[in-house]
């Protein structure tokens, strides 16, 4: 099965310095410049063809979700990996996303008040990934039982990540138990 990334919100959130540093990283080279809001990158095939990206020189132009998503595909042709694995490597953060994971660790806790750091292990980019956030008063609590009791939680904030493909939650709210589990 062949999974597309087509979401918008997820696609305006790679950010193009970031897009720029992984062409130049994974073999492409600018060419030209194209209109005066684009350049033209590319990366030779294997037989006398070439690979091409149409990248925007701006995050705000109204079109850069679209062109960002149809140089997703371009990268999964010319590296012969699955669009995921490139995003997973593409992403810096995800705003606002729900996270379901296991607490595989809580840190320990801060003695003024009821809160302290925790680890989870979730889906990031339909991989396993390292979460670390900090919780307060009932979130932190039921975060104890979740870990205690092996339970999976779910959880809403910002999504930044770190440089050892690690994951830190800013703004965790909303924390329950999953109950579908």
């Amino acid at each position: 099965m062949k999974v597309t990334v087509k979401d918008s919100q997820t696609l305006e959130t790679i950010e193009l310095n970031q897009l720029r540093n992984y062409l130049q990283t994974h073999g492409w080279h600018e060419d030209q410049p194209f209109l005066d809001n684009a350049t033209l990158w590319h990366k030779p095939k294997a037989d006398a063809e070439e690979f091409e990206i149409l990248l925007p020189n701006r995050e705000n132009l109204g079109d850069y979700a679209a062109r960002i998503r149809e140089a997703i595909p371009t990268l999964e042709n010319a590296e012969s990996r699955p669009q995921f694995e490139i995003l997973s490597e593409l992403l810096t953060s995800i705003p606002n996303t729900i996270i379901q994971g296991i607490v595989m660790q809580i840190h320990t806790p801060n003695t003024d008040k009821l809160s302290g750091e925790i680890t989870l292990l979730g889906l990031v980019a339909d991989k396993l990934r390292k979460i670390q956030t900090s919780l307060a008063d009932k979130d932190y609590i039921l975060a104890i039982k979740a870990y205690q009791e092996r339970l999976p939680i779910l959880c809403s904030g910002d999504l930044i990540k770190k440089d050892n493909n690690a994951f830190i939650l800013k703004n965790p709210h909303n924390l329950t138990l999953d109950e579908l589990w």
